[in-house]
């Protein structure tokens, strides 16, 4: 036990209270409705409206603290939150409350010999747990999606963004709570005690899943410790690749856009491959670096501009979230595809051309989690594929892959249906 805590305070003591009370919370959601858990998620995006000067003054509090603090711009653009982006969060649980319902789905069904009916149906996970660091929009995206798919969810933000966690939940609950929904099935861990999370991660039996969003540290610590079972992504290292039959102009505006659009998104390009035989390199490059974008690169790409900084073999494994791209040039698809398959996180990697051949072998062979043609790469979140908002990008192999939304929330039970059979 911690110094000076009662055995009512620990931390564990504290998730296992959210834990049972997340429960039960989950047991009532299910008796939900449908359309009742819609109506809930709009009023809950209705009191993000209503309740904007308060999450906003918490917002610049948190913002004006960790900048004194020293928070890199990349990790203080996902922290602040303006009119724009707040209304971007109401939409984004608007969107998620009008998405049909994965629940109860039917994945399959089908009749045995012996005439036992057999039918596969979409369930809620249960009681999630997210450990999240910077972004506050991923309180209401990850409360949102967690709801709408059944399940009861436990937060545990980053300390950069405790004031504006707290608001956007208290205003999200109010909604829910307003529309039939137990205020604990969103529940914000009530402490910043970092053992908070590694009780969290010893869980098992009360929390179901644990899900991470941040960065390298974060993410390892969880796989490493967690007791639960995890969803999670790795590093957002993304590459675009410029083909030898790529339009110069929609390369230059790809690229660009995959790297300045957002620098610090997990979907932003980190390293660009341009091919040999590819004529307007010069153009892309320039664009960029005029743009304030620190470009690193080989020999060959040192050569087209004498602004490009040499590239270290560490750049090719970086994930910046900054506006620094590492350059590499490459000798046709197969040297590309080789240096994605050694270099890439399998979060998105993309592929700019007008051969179509080209264009389906890229999509075949490249092991991502996301695979792109003639597309920004800033394209890989929930909300642009049509999910409502997102848990993350999950670049694993099992369970959920790409962004995780609604389904990713679900999994399934068998239902079997008799009429007196016995096994011989």
């Amino acid at each position: 036990m911690q110094a000076g805590l009662s055995s009512a305070n620990t931390p564990e003591a504290i998730v296992g209270r959210c834990a049972a009370a997340a429960r039960a919370a989950q047991h009532h959601l299910a008796q939900l409705s449908d359309p009742q858990k819609a109506a809930a998620l709009h009023r809950a995006a209705a009191s993000l409206r209503d309740s904007a000067g308060a999450i906003l003054a918490a917002n610049a509090k948190d913002s004006a603290e960790s900048e004194r603090g020293g928070l890199s711009p990349a990790m203080l653009d996902r922290l602040r939150l303006d009119d724009a982006r707040l209304d971007g969060i109401a939409l984004a649980v608007e969107a998620v409350a009008d998405l049909p319902d994965p629940v109860g789905e039917i994945l399959e069904k089908s009749e045995r010999p012996n005439g036992l009916e057999l039918s596969r149906v979409r369930v809620p996970i249960g009681v999630l747990g997210i450990i999240y660091e910077s972004r506050p929009n991923v309180t209401a995206d990850a409360a949102a999606l967690c709801i709408r798919a059944g399940n009861a969810v436990i937060l545990r933000g980053g300390s950069e963004a405790v004031r504006s966690n707290a608001a956007i939940h208290h205003a999200f609950v109010t909604g829910l709570v307003a529309g039939g929904v137990p205020a604990a099935a969103v529940q914000l861990v009530p402490t910043q005690d970092r053992a908070a999370v590694g009780a969290m991660l010893a869980a098992a039996g009360q929390i179901d899943m644990i899900i991470p969003r941040g960065g390298k540290g974060l993410v390892a610590r969880v796989q490493q410790d967690a007791r639960v079972p995890v969803l999670a992504h790795l590093d957002g290292i993304c590459h675009t690749y410029i083909h030898s039959a790529a339009d110069p102009a929609m390369a230059g505006e790809v690229a660009f856009n995959a790297k300045m659009r957002r620098p610090g998104i997990c979907g932003a390009m980190e390293s660009l491959l341009i091919d040999t035989q590819f004529g307007g390199a010069h153009g892309v490059l320039e664009r960029l670096i005029e743009g304030g974008c620190a470009v690193r690169g080989d020999a060959r790409v040192m050569a087209i501009d004498s602004r490009i900084a040499p590239a270290q073999s560490s750049d090719w494994d970086t994930e910046y979230l900054e506006p620094i791209v590492s350059v590499r040039l490459v000798d046709g698809l197969d040297e590309a595809l080789a240096h994605i398959a050694d270099h890439s996180s399998g979060h998105t990697d993309a592929i700019i051309t007008d051969d179509a051949d080209v264009a389906e072998k890229f999509l075949n062979r490249v092991d991502s989690a996301i695979v792109m043609v003639n597309a920004s790469s800033q394209f890989a979140d929930g909300g642009e594929f049509g999910l409502g908002a997102e848990i993350g990008i999950a670049t694993g192999r099992l369970h959920a892959r790409g962004p995780v939304a609604l389904e990713g929330l679900t999994t399934y039970k068998w239902c079997v249906r008799g009429t007196g059979q016995v096994r011989p």
